[in-house]
């Protein structure tokens, strides 16, 4: 997230690359200091080729770069097809080995066409058990079973299914327009009208998986460790392995390779076996001792190196999948290793010791920020050790809840322990020591963290040098929330009264301060709005602040100021904090709020506060403007602030610009009065006593009116401590306070004045589509909106005058809070459940949510085994694990009962269904899509069939079905600010139609987010979209295709297979197939995306209309007309819905139609359709419009062929049969026709121009731009006010950084 200060510069330099280090982003940058793209090409040396001689292959070249690592040659040759059983070798040069972490440039002598020779290097305990490893995973490697189990950032991906790997070699394959016969029905379950929703085509059985069995079994021996003597002969380990052939054999690993020894299972003989036969490498020794294992393992690599690398590539953080097939569970030496030695303590790559969190996350935040370069190294660091940390703390967050981890403090009830695991500090959500007895017990205790780590998120954001926080991750698994933190050094050796010096431990009867936090702290209160104020702590003394009172402040023992505690860094949320004896603003009340909460830790998202300053910051310049006016007809002359020229030296912002002189008198008069209150406020700003005494006045009233802090220029600013039950504050304050308190009603106010029907406005005109729970929460949070108003949302909804064309948002709404609701019920109900009834619980309570069964029955789980004696209980048990069985007991009717009473106490939202059949029937949801959002919700993995779910004699679930529970993360998202600047700046060239300029611009960007995240993130994904869209425009079909393929593997990868994004990206790759030729492969695509979007949400979705127009022209081009006609005859129906029956789109489905309808030579019904089309283009667009014309033109047409064919069947009547009539034409439309249309409907347009216009229109654009950029150095000029958030526009490109990144809308891309 970007923050409020940040953004100017984003939009005064357009490379925002040479940039001096910023205190947190908020010093303006100095005049004239024009930046250049110079020093981005640093990052990119010429690279150059190399020959490697390894033994026993041909020489080969390889193209390497400078700044690369030799290590980096190591991965490369592990992962060719060739090279990639070696893993224990040195690379030597003239004799010389060089070092692994040395860069390619400080190599001496290396050059283009240098030799590296492989020289194969004894191997170590260590090194043997890194080849066994890469030898299973070569092994695995086209297995998914680590993908459907989360493990090691695996992921799964099905485009490869759809596409036959064909994308982007379409020369080599004879082009799709012979029209080879290409079968076009769909499947049953996707035709329109089909109420069938089946979850196995989810998964589609990938023709890889079926692996090839290269062995039975590889497994470590049951003779390790070497005994002493063999030790000293050089064994290191042995292994077992059954071949394919079902012949058993033992390996010993030695420091000089691998052989087979005399052991048998029962008797250990080290002496090797024949053959005698001594290799290097493992896969050498298998490959002689078995023939199937040769001929498979060289298929194998050969598959593996075939694949996209996009579909093996880890991800930065795991993404889990909620439905799975049912998997043999295979033996796996390695898997069973890890799993009972590296990963309880040791962390794998690190000899003998574990990593030290703290230091790791702090050492990456003091990295150098002065340049590019450095701060890619910084932005690469932090967001690397950020990924590893949070897979770290989410291992350990599993062991404490399943019970594997010793507490610190075992003796104490469970729920109070805490344990630390891998130099990581766990502590679980509940409330220990009544310490937050005042704000809710245990409900708080649960909102807490992740408060804290929003918290965490901002302050991170900000980057204040010298300002440190805690690495957190928040982990809910099993019903339990454990948070994750680093550890300061030295904190557990002293108590915590000792280490604070801070704030309070004690929410606010004890408050210390410290100068120095002061003056960190004073550095984030302008981007966050935190305004610095005075408590009176137990013995009444003043203390001042400049935070929330339980933000602590404690410095390590490493001398380093961290602050934790960040739970209330925003305002708190008057609706949702009733207080005697204050009285909410009229437009709260009449929603009826203030409402009791179940905590009192309900705050403001960041977004919201951000949104009410810069409403704030327009009402504050009207006024200002109104009154000057008002001035102005009194005095009828110019105030003579206006010509003052010299240079406003404010005191607030001292690293400011001086200010160029204001222009002469005419141009004053002829500004905006907005621009002249803007000078005015600066002068005053300045006090340099120039400004008239009346002016003074104007801007006095003005703050004072919008609630401004000072009285000479706009700073709105919270007391995050306002209404903290406990917090005393000085008398000396009390108008302050007062103030303070009016502002926050205000707040809470414009949150449902302003935003609330701002986000029901933008879902009724279509410009936010959400398709599931998660990306409609992700529409309300970027709109600052908390996912407890979700009852309000839809209240709204419903009282709309455009309920219908709401239709989709009410049903998405109403599915999020149903699962919402359960979720909360589902969380309680787990923490009943020991380990061993875990499958048979969730099932049961899924047969409850999901099933028409009137009455499931739970299974206990003690009917399998018998034990022998009670065993009594243990005292120190995992949390939970109470003998309990009250879970067993629950039905479908209390269930439904409980979501009802749920969403009526925590969403103010009745519901009318008292199970779930009625919920499906009032309000037209789907169970299969409750389904998915549930397991999403909570962790649950689900095994891949198809769900009865409506049957009336059997339960939908049995505890068979239950795969897995996954644990569900929060962590912090670290950004890559460089990157992000030059997206953005590419986005705004584009919007300006320069498209060259744009599409480098975001190569650029692409190049730097691959520097910092890697190959694999969200924003890549979006990177990538966009210049797929570029290269597509520009008329280069098969960059586009590449680029998008990859966004659709990405988006697979990283966001779920079936994500709304993913779904989306499906649609455009389908268009750049259509373009390059491959039909079937587009139709393909576009069936895939239908079935996700059904299964999603069903088919009434505005977003089902395009999908089906698309499907129905392609399928226009094979002249599949009955076929085509009932998707475009959908698409119609479902616009009509969500547009109006008066919109152009609809005016342009009923024009697809007549088209096909044509083709088909039945021209009375494309006739029909035409002039329905024509209607609403005359009366939207007028007579003249080109598009009336066109389709006035078509009718004609039309007319004219119905006459020729009627002319026809006139003269067979009278001829009877042996009239000579021409043969019917049926007439295909050319594949550009539909192409055409396709881009129409997709919004692509290309503008037809001859190369001049070109010029004028470049010229024109940049006449223009040079005038905003002279306006807005002006503009810049008159900016030191105290505190200015930027113009409107500018903070919600910043703030909304996902929606910056999902689609541009842009002239020349959107229509």
């Amino acid at each position: 997230m970007l923050l409020n200060g940040d953004c100017p510069e984003s939009l005064k330099k357009e490379e925002g690359a040479a940039e001096p280090p910023r205190e947190n982003g908020l010093d303006e940058a100095e005049p004239g200091e024009e930046t250049t793209g110079q020093e981005v090409i640093v990052i990119q040396d010429t690279g150059f080729s190399v020959k490697i001689l390894a033994p026993g292959i041909e020489p080969f070249s390889l193209q390497v770069s400078p700044q690369e690592m030799v290590q980096e040659i190591h991965q490369v040759l592990m992962d060719r097809e060739d090279t990639c059983h070696r893993t224990c070798f040195s690379l030597h040069l003239d004799g010389n080995m060089l070092d692994h972490f040395s860069e390619l440039r400080s190599v001496e002598g290396l050059q283009e066409g240098s030799v590296l020779r492989v020289v194969e290097e004894p191997y170590t305990v260590r090194e043997a058990r890194i080849h066994v490893r890469h030898v299973r995973d070569l092994l695995k490697s086209l297995d998914p079973s680590d993908a459907f189990n989360g493990v090691d950032c695996n992921s799964l991906s099905f485009l490869s299914v759809f596409t036959d790997g064909d994308l982007g070699d379409s020369g080599k394959r004879k082009k799709g327009l012979e029209m080879d016969p290409i079968d076009c029905t769909p499947p049953e379950y996707i035709l329109p009208g089909s109420r069938e929703r089946p979850l196995c085509p989810l998964q589609p059985q990938n023709r890889d998986w079926k692996p090839l069995q290269c062995l039975k079994v590889l497994t470590m021996s049951g003779w390790n460790p070497p005994p002493g003597n063999r030790k000293m002969h050089g064994d290191l380990m042995y292994l077992f392995v059954i071949t394919a052939e079902d012949r058993q054999v033992s390996i010993t690993a030695s420091t000089r390779g691998f052989y087979l020894n005399q052991s048998t299972a029962y008797h250990f003989n080290p002496k090797p076996a024949s053959p005698r036969f001594l290799s290097h490498s493992l896969v050498e020794l298998l490959n002689q001792i078995s023939p199937t294992f040769k001929k498979n393992f060289a298929a194998l690599q050969k598959k593996r190196v075939q694949r996209h690398p996009f579909e093996r590539i880890a991800t930065p953080f795991q993404v889990y999948s909620w439905t799975a097939p049912q998997a043999e569970h295979a033996m796996d030496c390695v898997r069973a290793e890890d799993a009972y030695t590296s990963r309880l303590g040791y962390e794998e790559h690190i000899p003998g010791q574990t990593r030290d969190w703290n230091e790791e996350l702090q050492t990456t935040r003091e990295l150098p920020r002065k340049n590019l370069p450095e701060r890619l190294l910084r932005e690469r660091a932090i967001f690397k050790v950020h990924s590893d940390f949070t897979a770290a703390a989410t291992r350990g967050a599993m062991a404490v809840i399943d019970g594997n981890v010793m507490a610190i403090n075992p003796s104490e009830d469970t729920k109070m322990q805490m344990f630390i695991w891998n130099n990581i500090f766990f502590s679980l959500g509940f409330d220990v020591r009544d310490h937050y007895k005042d704000f809710g017990g245990d409900v708080a205790a649960y909102v807490a963290p992740t408060n804290d780590l929003n918290g965490v998120r901002t302050y991170n954001a900000v980057d204040v040098e010298g300002l440190y926080t805690l690495g957190t991750v928040v982990v809910d698994y099993r019903g339990y929330r454990v948070t994750a933190q680093s550890i300061i050094p030295g904190i557990l050796e002293r108590d915590q009264e000792q280490s604070v010096v801070y704030g309070s431990i004690d929410f606010g009867k004890t408050v210390v301060s410290h100068p120095r936090y002061l003056e960190l702290l004073e550095r984030t209160s302008r981007p966050l709005k935190i305004l610095r104020h005075r408590v009176l702590n137990d013995r009444d003394e003043e203390v001042e602040l400049c935070s929330s009172v339980e933000c602590k402040g404690i410095i390590g023992n490493d001398g380093r100021h961290y602050i934790l505690d960040l739970l209330r860094t925003f305002p708190p949320d008057l609706n949702f904090l009733p207080v005697p004896g204050e009285v909410l603003p009229e437009e709260c009340t009449r929603a009826g709020f203030p409402r009791a909460h179940r905590h009192k830790l309900c705050c403001l998202r960041q977004e919201l506060v951000d949104a009410f300053v810069e409403h704030r910051y327009l009402l504050f310049m009207k006024l200002a403007a109104l009154q000057l006016m008002q001035q102005k007809a009194s005095k009828m002359e110019i105030p003579p602030s206006l010509e003052n020229g010299d240079p406003p030296s404010s005191e607030s912002k001292p690293k400011d610009p001086p200010a160029p002189e204001v222009g002469s008198e005419e141009e004053g008069s002829s500004a905006s009065g907005l621009a002249k209150v803007k000078e005015l406020a600066e002068t005053i700003a300045s006090d340099d006593g120039t400004a008239d005494p009346r002016s003074r006045e104007v801007i006095r009233n003005a703050c004072k009116a919008v609630g401004s802090i000072s009285s000479t220029a706009f700073d709105v600013r919270f007391n995050p401590d306002i209404f903290s039950p406990g917090v005393r504050f000085p008398e000396s304050c009390q108008e302050e306070v007062r103030n303070q308190k009016q502002l926050l009603k205000d707040a809470a106010a414009f949150l449902l004045s302003c935003q609330i029907p701002g986000l029901v406005k933008d879902f009724a005109d279509h410009a936010v589509l959400p398709m599931d729970g998660a990306t409609l929460a992700e529409v309300m949070r970027q709109r600052g909106i908390n996912m407890r108003y979700l009852g309000k949302v839809l209240d709204l909804v419903l009282r709309s005058p455009a309920r219908d064309q709401l239709d989709h948002i009410y049903k998405i709404g109403i599915g999020e809070l149903i699962t919402r609701s359960a979720k909360h019920i589902f969380k309680t109900y787990l923490q009943g459940v020991e380990l061993s009834g875990l499958s048979a619980a969730i099932s049961h309570f899924l047969n409850c949510f999901l099933s028409s069964y009137p009455n499931p029955v739970a299974h206990l789980p003690a009917d399998e085994l018998v034990s022998k004696k009670r065993n009594r209980r243990r005292r120190n048990r995992p949390p939970g694990a109470a003998d309990n069985t009250a879970w067993a007991v629950m039905t479908p009717q209390e269930l439904w009962k409980n979501i009802c009473q749920e969403a009526k106490n925590y969403f103010d939202f009745s519901l009318e269904c008292e199970t779930v059949d009625q919920a499906v029937e009032t309000y037209g949801l789907q169970k299969i899509t409750l389904l998915r959002e549930i397991s999403l919700k909570t962790g649950i993995q689900i095994l891949l069939k198809e769900y009865s779910f409506d049957s009336r004699h059997k339960p939908a679930f049995t505890e068979e079905d239950v795969l897995n529970i996954f644990p569900v993360v929060k962590h912090v998202n670290p950004k890559a600010s460089d990157a992000f600047h030059f997206f953005q700046s590419g986005q705004a060239k584009v919007q300006q139609g320069f498209l060259k300029e744009g599409c480098e611009l975001i190569n650029e960007a692409l190049n730097l987010f691959n520097n910092v995240y890697g190959a694999m993130h969200v924003e890549i994904c979006a990177c990538l979209r966009l210049l797929a869209r570029l290269h597509y425009i520009m008329g280069d079909y098969a960059e586009a295709l590449s680029n998008q393929q990859k966004a659709v593997l990405m988006s697979e990868r990283v966001m779920g297979i079936e994500h709304p994004n993913t779904i989306q990206e499906y649609m455009h790759l389908a268009l750049y197939c259509f373009a390059s030729s491959q039909l079937s492969t587009a139709l393909s695509l576009l069936y895939r995306a239908r079935y996700l979007t059904l299964l999603v949400f069903g088919e009434d979705h505005p977003e089902m209309a395009l999908l089906d127009n698309n499907i129905g022209l392609v399928l226009h081009g094979v002249m599949e007309c009955d076929l085509s006609l009932r998707f475009l005859e959908n698409a119609l129906a479902v616009s009509t819905k969500y547009h109006g029956p008066k919109s152009l789109k609809v005016a342009l489905s009923h024009h697809l139609v007549a088209r096909v309808y044509e083709s088909k030579a039945e021209f009375r019904s494309a006739l029909q359709h035409e002039k329905e089309g024509y209607t609403i283009y005359k009366t939207q667009l007028g007579e003249d419009h080109e598009k009336t014309k066109e389709s006035s033109e078509y009718l004609k047409c039309l007319t004219q062929q119905a006459v020729a064919l009627q002319r026809t069947m006139n003269e067979i009547y009278r001829n009877g049969s042996s009239a000579n009539i021409p043969p019917l034409k049926f007439t295909a439309p050319s594949m550009a026709s539909v192409l055409e249309q396709l881009n129409v409907i997709n919004g692509i347009l290309f503008i037809p121009l001859s190369q001049k216009d070109l010029e004028n229109l470049k010229a024109e654009v940049a006449r223009r731009h040079q005038l905003q950029e002279a306006s807005g150095n002006r503009d810049k000029a008159e900016e030191p006010m105290a505190t200015e958030p930027e113009p409107a526009g500018a903070s919600e490109d910043a703030a909304s950084q996902p929606a910056a990144a999902k689609d541009p809308p842009s002239l020349s891309l959107q229509g």
